[in-house]
């Protein structure tokens, strides 16, 4: 089968591989059916992710039909249509338990499919702890709606949860690429007084204010007055920093109102510094981390109701054979592009 594959720094390619197999009773085997290019693909390929294995097929955002299940994998079986989770998790160990499936004790647990074991921009996966990492798509909900669930929404719906947002904050959201505007649709489900997006973007700022005019805009030049004149306490009482770049990093508790929270959505390239002195007194909240993606069947009740609806995002759609096209168009965002769909 065709799989593209993280060959060295700076380089994918089309491979050949064979189509995998049940390895281990908590297996199963999905025939992807649709799958995404996601930034974090493009971390692999810089060589920001330590972790990754050269060799390995890139992809952690499917959707697809399940071939096959091992004696142990429970609530999925063969024929269900399943999201798949950008986590591996064993459901069992004192992380899982908590709902901190991001620190899985596992030696299968975190982010394993298309970093560490073969991903899904191919044609079959195989994928661990299957009993927490498939989700079963409710019938009235199509492949395309359910795309993001395993990851960038997912992650989305991760940052606005920890983040406490209530219905008398104001809401900064910096950052209005995929992952940003999952979590704008997540934020806007807690109904918080406003939302502001910061994005540098003039094509992605359209975006936004095409699909949601109630949200406030701004760019990064402005966004510190532009939040305090927006804000009732002198900043923003909730922050997501989403973007990843160094000053996005400095402005988001640049933009925070004292004692809020700052939720750090972001994967940066490198190191970010903390200038405690400058901050003396903010008293703030920072909350870091990877998404804990065990909200999956949650966020697939919600799209299923009809109160998210990811599908705009889809700017692009590639078949498998075209995939250095359509990594070549999102990696340079080139032609407007938010995410692709890679159909097989």
């Amino acid at each position: 089968m065709k799989a593209y594959t993280y060959i060295e720094k700076g380089r994918f390619a089309m491979t050949d591989k064979p189509k995998p197999v049940i390895e281990e009773p908590t297996d199963a085997i999905v025939r992807v059916t649709l799958g995404s290019i996601c930034t974090s693909d493009l971390h692999i390929k810089h060589g920001s992710v330590p972790r990754a294995v050269p060799g390995i097929t890139v992809g952690h955002e499917m959707v697809g039909v399940v071939e096959a299940v091992g004696s142990e994998v429970k609530g999925i079986k063969e024929g269900d249509r399943v999201t798949v989770n950008v986590e591996t998790f064993c459901g069992e160990c004192f992380y899982c338990k908590h709902g901190y499936v991001n620190n899985c004790t596992s030696p299968h647990g975190g982010w394993a499919l298309g970093c560490r074991i073969d991903g899904g921009q191919t044609e079959y996966v195989r994928v661990p702890l299957a009993t927490q990492g498939l989700n079963r798509i409710p019938d009235s909900v199509t492949d395309e709606q359910a795309l993001f669930v395993g990851d960038v929404l997912a992650t989305g719906f991760w940052a606005a949860r920890i983040s406490e947002i209530t219905e008398d904050d104001t809401v900064l959201i910096i950052g209005a690429g995929p992952t940003g505007i999952c979590t704008l649709l997540c934020a806007m489900l807690k109904h918080p007084k406003r939302i502001i997006v910061c994005e540098r973007s003039e094509e992605r700022r359209a975006f936004v204010k095409k699909h949601y005019p109630e949200v406030l805009l701004t760019t990064p030049e402005e966004c510190q007055v532009f939040v305090e004149a927006h804000s009732d306490h002198g900043g923003a009482d909730r922050v997501l920093e989403v973007a990843g770049a160094n000053a996005t990093f400095q402005l988001a508790w640049q933009c925070a109102r004292p004692n809020a929270i700052v939720t750090i959505v972001a994967l940066y390239d490198e190191p970010q510094v903390l200038p405690l002195p400058n901050m003396y007194g903010k008293n703030l909240t920072f909350k870091t981390g990877g998404v804990d993606g065990c909200d999956c069947e949650e966020v697939l009740h919600l799209i299923e109701q009809g109160k998210i609806d990811t599908t705009p995002l889809i700017t692009h759609r590639f078949p498998l054979s075209r995939i250095e096209e359509a990594y070549r168009i999102f990696e340079n965002k080139e032609d407007g592009v938010i995410k692709i769909a890679i159909y097989n």
